[in-house]
């Protein structure tokens, strides 16, 4: 997979993030930058290892060297992973379920914990779906600590600004995201 690819994929599970955050960012009463430095610090280091670690598990899998049908099960493996991620994300934002609003003077650290260990979990999934894939780990990397950081900031400032309503379409265009990288999986890799 080429970087533009790879970028797709990773926007896709980092909106998702952005969501999650731009909630959080909806119940503060002032955004304060050196919290915010902080969480996006966490949430990128967070995101990087599961990507590593879901990467470094499918390498243990599976061989780039292995036979035929071994890779073949592996693409077909990558693209369900992506289709399934993109069908959460959907639901998720079906579900549209309702915060309840109160105002915060920070960002709840126990609430950013718990989402933060809920993406990584999907975070994970798509390593594993790069590792199938024989993508190139360091640079992959990279991606996910800066769109980590990215839509961290992000999400807390549009939550900030405008509140939480932007969350289901940041859902719907990571799925998008997803689904269009399942399909690429299938036509460039498997149809081959």
């Amino acid at each position: 997979m080429n970087a533009i690819e790879n970028l797709l994929i990773i926007a896709g599970i980092s909106l998702d993030i952005f969501g999650a955050m731009e909630c959080q960012g909806a119940l503060v009463a002032k955004v304060d930058k050196k919290q915010l430095s902080l969480v996006c610090v966490l949430a990128a280091v967070w995101q990087m290892a599961a990507l590593f670690v879901g990467s470094y598990l499918a390498k243990l899998l599976y061989q780039n060297e292995t036979a035929h049908d071994e890779r073949f099960v592996g693409l077909i493996m990558a693209a369900v992973i992506f289709f399934v991620l993109g069908v959460r994300l959907i639901a998720k934002a079906i579900r549209n379920e309702r915060i309840y609003e109160h105002r915060e003077e920070r960002i709840g650290l126990h609430e950013f914990l718990r989402m933060t260990a809920m993406t990584s979990i999907y975070t994970l999934l798509t390593g594993i779906a790069f590792g199938f894939l024989g993508t190139n780990l360091s640079i992959m990397l990279i991606m996910i600590v800066l769109l980590t950081v990215i839509v961290v900031a992000a999400g807390v400032y549009t939550g900030y600004h405008f509140g939480f309503v932007h969350k289901t379409k940041a859902y719907v265009c990571g799925a998008v995201l997803l689904w269009i990288a399942g399909v690429d999986v299938i036509v460039r890799h498997i149809m081959v």
